[in-house]
């Protein structure tokens, strides 16, 4: 392994960078951080070769660019252009976690599978799962997460219908899942959708009661329902933020600090990897999810 400092290098299309992105950095072990705002997508390019190429081929493996921001498209799109500037043996490692999302929901999906193993040892497989919150950047990636592990899943707007169908032809063309598409403007229109929910996922906006307990009580094949909101009121009634398996009229639910807790290990032992790693490494969603699955068993 080269004996170059590794260099963590942020980007975000934002005005500022993530302060928790920093902290995570620092106490993963790394002394140097460079913050890069207000990164467009045709700025990946030229930002990911200044970082490759100023270092020998072995000290690049211990250069990092990190993906913020708060918009998944943009940040895989960006992932994907920072990719393509690499090549033998000037090769970077590359991590895209924008405000925290893809190590969120792959937490609150490995969580959902474990309590789902009690009922249905089958997991996700087939299981019909609703997000409601989908249009949000960490509702939208538990969604493909969900599609991908084999279920049944259906984003729900609280507008229009649009707003989710924009998203599920998206997540279409870049992941090939189906992704079904309803509206609930209401909790009379929730009730109709949740009778048929084994699976209920909530990522609002903090403070929003997505799920009421009348919404609940028509939901009579749930299984297991998880929320990401700690701001009460939290997003499902009756799901407190620490909540781990609570009781509901049906199922359990799992409260946001408990997913919070799988994420931050995620999140953590992510970046001490890359750290530590002799290769370059390139993490998205999908490695999060798979060391999320681990963390949670």
């Amino acid at each position: 392994m080269s004996d170059a400092e590794p260099i963590f290098h942020m980007i975000t299309p934002l005005k500022h960078t993530s302060p928790f992105d920093v902290n995570m950095a620092v106490d993963a072990g790394f002394h140097i951080i460079s913050a890069n705002v207000e990164v467009g997508l045709q700025d990946v390019v030229p930002l990911t070769q200044d970082a490759m190429f100023s270092r020998s081929p072995d000290a690049a493996k211990r250069t990092v660019l990190f993906i913020g921001g708060k918009d998944a498209s943009l940040a895989l799109d960006q992932m994907k252009a920072a990719g393509s500037a690499l090549f033998p043996p000037f090769e970077i490692s590359i991590f895209a976690d924008p405000a925290g999302s893809f190590t969120t929901a792959a937490a609150m999906i490995a969580l959902v599978e474990k309590k789902l193993a009690a009922t249905r040892p089958e997991g996700l497989k087939g299981a019909k799962v609703q997000v409601y919150g989908a249009t949000g950047i960490v509702g939208g990636i538990a969604a493909v997460i969900a599609a991908q592990a084999g279920a049944e899943v259906t984003i729900v707007s609280h507008r229009v219908i649009e707003d989710v169908e924009v998203k599920a032809i998206d997540f279409k063309k870049r992941f090939g899942v189906i992704l079904n598409c309803a509206v609930a403007t209401n909790d009379e229109e929730k009730k109709a959708l949740v009778a048929d929910a084994e699976v209920i996922l909530t990522a609002a906006s903090a403070g929003v009661e997505v799920i009421s307990t009348e919404v609940l009580k028509a939901a009579t094949s749930l299984l297991v329902a998880a929320d990401i909101n700690a701001v009460p009121p939290t997003g499902i009634a009756g799901v407190g933020a620490n909540d781990d398996g609570v009781a509901l009229p049906y199922g359990v639910g799992i409260g946001a600090l408990v997913i919070g807790q799988v994420k931050y290990q995620v999140q953590h032992q992510i970046l001490k990897r890359i750290r530590a790693s002799d290769t370059a490494l390139r993490i998205g969603f999908l490695e999060a999810y798979e060391l999320a699955r681990k963390l949670a068993a």
